[in-house]
């Protein structure tokens, strides 16, 4: 992340919510119009556990409901459809009594709960929660939140309705309860991030990532920064270690099997300087160009600073762990697994160059489009991972931000926490950024100690390559953690022993909460990356 100053006053949100009609009833109501819950049936291929209510959390798991009466169900959570083969947020099935169906369901991955929703056979229209409570929340209460209702799939080859917005509930539901339990590696411990080991992508394969570029362990063959890792990652002319990394890179995405891969180098002021592009071609709208991003340069030694002293910002570090081993990690990671599932628009995986120098890379690249293509959404990742569950908040940036008084991109918001909220489960913790952001703004959260906070918020400062294609009218969405209170900004110390210094906390070891700080993050990547898929997010100013 660019150093500079950039101070946010307290904005004033704009909180609404849309009207809801209706009543419900967890397992049925008095005349026998619904069904029960015990009238369903779940199964999972290949499951593992023992518990009939238990469902793997965090992985494509086939499914099978069964039904014992005439029933719909509505399955609130990303299904892939059977014909197209591509992501859509939830889907409602029209059983017949002995009638069952298998769908591939993307259940939680940090969330131990999961809802189905039940109704008389052919229903439409339905209830769903508030975007800033669970599923489960809302089944305890059901007072809040809006309406959907069925729609025809839009996607060439698909069979399961679409989920839309409606204005009418039509009333009562049933409650389908069960639980998650997520896959773990075997050979770790919770002091070092078990329980975010497993699934679709994970928190701790980031952490082997960022622990694997930074490793400085001597090796004299290993290139020309003398490690084992991939250190001295700054832009400039003729940089061996430089042009290690990039050629590294290059192959690991080649490896994940994506459409094309490209290095893209071009001249900007005095230096060379050189993106990395990993391209999965879209099989309906392939001139929309969905990106994810994180700069891999790190801060030059300009002026070498090896001490760590908050407020002053250095100029040198060879290892750059969070600014920004870890957001390339986690690019890495998304494109690992996206790589291999058809999407509608053309997912793109970048590696920016010379953010440091003042977002060199990321501007070449939107400024300079191939004619026809525009860029749906562009998510960010820039020195995420010291933030919650550590003693830090972990901020949820989104814009462009035009008014600094109310929510300009109110689609944004909802998305981030609509995601939060359920597959994450921090509605707690989102409640305490949104009250931390109403006190102090931006910058306080960029530098003060917080317990369990998560803010989502709209940042009327641009510091990173988000900016770039904020510049273009792209509404954008981030994360980040603790940057300007940070003592190893741009130092010598912006090492990993550092990051998990700073991430130990009274109940829990600095690795356990590193590797579960980059599985929130991952994860929330993950999910927007599949919505915005599915739905863009407009620039609504």
């Amino acid at each position: 992340m660019r150093s500079g100053i950039a101070r946010a006053g307290i904005l004033v949100f704009l909180m609404f919510s849309a009207p809801f009609a209706g009543c419900f009833g967890e397992n049925g109501d008095e005349g026998g119009s619904l069904p029960g819950a015990d009238s369903l049936s779940i199964s999972v291929e290949g499951s593992s556990t023992n518990n009939s209510m238990a469902v793997p959390g965090g992985e494509w798991a086939l499914t099978t409901f069964s039904a014992e009466v005439d029933m719909s169900v509505f399955i609130p959570y990303f299904i892939q459809d059977s014909g197209s083969l591509r992501a859509q947020n939830g889907t409602v099935l029209d059983l017949r009594g002995g009638e069952e169906v298998t769908v591939n369901v993307l259940f939680p991955p940090r969330n131990d709960d999961v809802v189905l929703l039940m109704g008389a056979y052919g229903r439409e229209n339905w209830p769903i929660r508030a975007a800033d409570e669970s599923w489960m929340m809302w089944s305890e209460n059901m007072s809040s939140g809006s309406a959907v209702m069925v729609s025809a799939n839009e996607d060439e080859g698909g069979i399961l309705p679409w989920i839309v917005p409606a204005e009418e509930s039509d009333g009562m539901v049933a409650i389908k309860q069960l639980t998650t339990v997520r896959d773990q590696r075997d050979d770790l411990t919770e002091e070092n991030g078990v329980g975010a080991s497993g699934g679709w992508v994970n928190g701790r394969d980031v952490y082997e990532w960022v622990d694997f570029i930074t490793d400085d362990t001597p090796c004299a063959t290993c290139g020309a920064d003398g490690a084992v890792g991939y250190l001295d990652r700054w832009i400039g002319n003729g940089n061996p270690s430089y042009e290690h990394a990039i050629t590294y890179f290059e192959g690991v995405m080649q490896g994940y099997g994506l459409d094309s891969v490209e290095v893209h180098r071009f001249q900007s002021n005095t230096a060379w300087a050189v993106n990395i592009y990993g391209y999965k071609t879209g099989s309906v709208y392939p001139d929309e160009w969905l990106i994810f991003g994180a700069h891999f340069d790190i801060a030059p030694p300009v002026a070498y600073t090896p001490g760590a002293e908050i407020g002053i910002p250095g100029y040198g570090t060879r290892h750059g762990a969070y600014d920004n081993a870890a957001g390339s990690s986690m690019v890495l990671s998304t494109a690992s697994v996206l790589a291999e599932f058809d999407a509608r628009r053309t997912m793109v995986f970048c590696l920016w160059s010379s953010e440091e120098e003042g977002l060199w890379g990321s501007r070449s690249f939107a400024n300079d489009l191939p004619e026809g293509v525009t860029v749906s959404n562009y998510l960010n990742l820039d020195m995420a991972g010291v933030n919650y569950p550590g003693d830090y908040a972990l901020s949820v940036y989104l814009g462009p931000d035009g008014t600094q008084e109310e929510i300009d991109q109110a689609g944004m918001f909802h998305l981030a926490e609509w995601i939060g909220a359920d597959a994450l489960d921090l509605g707690n913790e989102m409640a305490r950024g949104r009250e931390a952001w109403l006190q102090g703004g931006e910058s306080p959260l960029w530098g003060d100690i917080y317990e369990d906070t998560v803010a989502i918020y709209e940042s009327p400062t641009a510091r990173s390559d988000h900016d770039s294609f904020q510049n273009i009218g792209v509404a954008t969405l981030g994360w980040n953690g603790l940057v300007d209170g940070y003592p190893c900004y741009h130092r010598e110390c912006d090492t990993m022993d550092t990051m998990i210094e700073y991430m130990d906390t009274a109940d829990s070891t600095g690795i356990n909460n590193l590797v579960h700080s980059w599985d929130i993050v991952t994860w929330w990547a993950v999910y927007a990356f599949l919505h915005m898929d599915q739905v863009p997010v407009p620039n609504e100013l």
